[in-house]
């Protein structure tokens, strides 16, 4: 059964990448497609990890991160956005420039 990406509701991931599937964007990833909701993401870094424990973790560079956002916003508009390890202050500080209330033009100027 083919489902197509345009009927479904978007929801965005801004999170880290868990190697073992079990947290991260891979498990928001899982809930978005039992919701019936089509997933994306923008991942803030990646982990080397299992059940047990984490043996490293990658940041991806802030800009990167917010190249990311910008490519789902221009062709896959979110109806819904959670974040999840944001990692470092640079990138939390760049998701909340993204994201912040952007001035609108006055009516009639």
């Amino acid at each position: 059964m083919k489902i197509e990406i345009k009927n479904l509701p978007v929801a965005l991931t801004i999170a880290g990448s868990d190697s073992g599937g079990g947290a991260g964007i891979q498990a928001d990833l899982k809930t978005f497609a039992a919701l019936g909701v089509h997933g994306t993401s923008a991942i803030t870094c990646v982990t080397a990890q299992n059940p047990k424990r984490v043996t490293g973790i990658q940041p991806i560079r802030a800009d990167m991160v917010r190249r990311q956002i910008e490519a789902v916003f221009d062709e896959l508009p979110p109806a819904a956005v959670k974040t999840g390890m944001l990692y470092s202050q640079e990138i939390i500080r760049g998701v909340a420039k993204f994201f912040a209330p952007r001035p609108t033009a006055a009516a009639g100027g």
